[in-house]
């Protein structure tokens, strides 16, 4: 099927579909996709949902994540991903692009390119990464008029609150401001860059009706857990924000360095998506057989000319 076929699209919201699956029986896996292609694969692979990361926009940019893209950069990429896929779309938000109205603004921007869900962070600008140190944070009341801002924007999407407090504030902090978010109307809580199984316990035992997301980001401060090990402490979502980036981008960095020292790809080539494979991930031959059966519907009948009514 392709995205140009109009009884494709989905019965219901992005955002209404993706309530559906936190309000199910199992927690949600939801691995970044940092364009068409990659969401498109982790479609194929039986995912319900993708997520968005700031830092795998930013970087598939050659930027850093210190909070340099704009609002119409990220809406490019919920485009492309949704169109794409057809998947609830969970976007990272970061700091809400300024204040209270830049924050609605940012809603119906990213709902209207067809985001499920977005989380905002408690940082202020120049924001970071959620496990590098240093993170300045807002006060928790001006994070929470922001949390009720995105509220009052948003038609169906759902509302993530994210706190970087546990690095500053302790654990005490951080559930302090995770409570103060979710009174503002935040649908769920994103505690970023806990340090341990106890911190992740511990915190879900402290607000215990609260849909939690977890971050099993590589290369940062938490240790690895499963998905079903994160349900088990209590967390409705997981996300695997950059795994996808990392994985393309260390396989690119292997090609250009073969083909410099070696002038050919050929060696690669056990590594390489076929061009078949590549065709039916991106649903070549659908789009080709809706090309052809269009033309062949809206071909006109040759109708004869009328003969004068002068003729002989």
């Amino acid at each position: 099927m392709t995205y140009l076929s109009g009884n494709d699209a989905p019965a219901s919201p992005a955002g209404t579909r993706f309530r559906t699956l936190l309000d199910g029986k199992d927690i949600m896996r939801i691995p970044g996709a940092h364009n068409g292609q990659a969401a498109l694969q982790a479609k194929d692979a039986g995912f319900e949902s993708l997520y968005l990361s700031g830092a795998a926009m930013s970087a598939s940019m050659g930027l850093p994540d210190l909070g340099i893209i704009t609002i119409e950069d990220v809406c490019f990429f919920i485009r492309q991903i949704t169109r794409a896929s057809g998947l609830p779309l969970l976007v990272d938000g970061d700091t809400g692009y300024g204040e209270t109205l830049n924050v609605m603004h940012m809603v119906r921007a990213f709902e209207d390119a067809g985001a499920a869900a977005v989380h905002i962070e408690d940082q202020i600008l120049p924001k970071k990464c959620g496990h590098l140190n240093d993170k300045k944070l807002a006060t928790p009341y001006e994070m929470a008029q922001k949390v009720a801002a995105a509220v009052k924007a948003r038609r169906k999407m759902v509302i993530v609150a994210r706190t970087d407090a546990a690095g500053s504030e302790g654990l005490e902090g951080a559930v302090s401001r995770a409570r103060l978010y979710r009174e503002a109307g935040a649908d769920a809580i994103f505690p970023e860059a806990l340090t341990s199984e106890e911190m992740f316990r511990e915190f879900a035992r402290r607000l215990p009706d609260v849909p939690l997301l977890a971050n099993m980001t590589e290369f940062g401060r938490s240790p690895f857990f499963t998905a079903e090990q994160f349900q088990a402490m209590g967390y409705r979502m997981v996300i695997w924000p950059v795994s996808s980036l990392r994985v393309a981008n260390k396989a690119q960095a292997d090609l250009y360095r073969t083909l410099a020292q070696k002038g050919s790809t050929q060696e690669l080539l056990p590594k390489m998506q076929t061009r078949e494979e590549l065709y039916k991930t991106i649903r070549y031959y659908d789009y080709e057989a809706l090309d052809q059966s269009i033309v062949a519907t809206v071909l006109p009948s040759i109708i004869p000319e009328k003969q004068s009514c002068h003729a002989a």
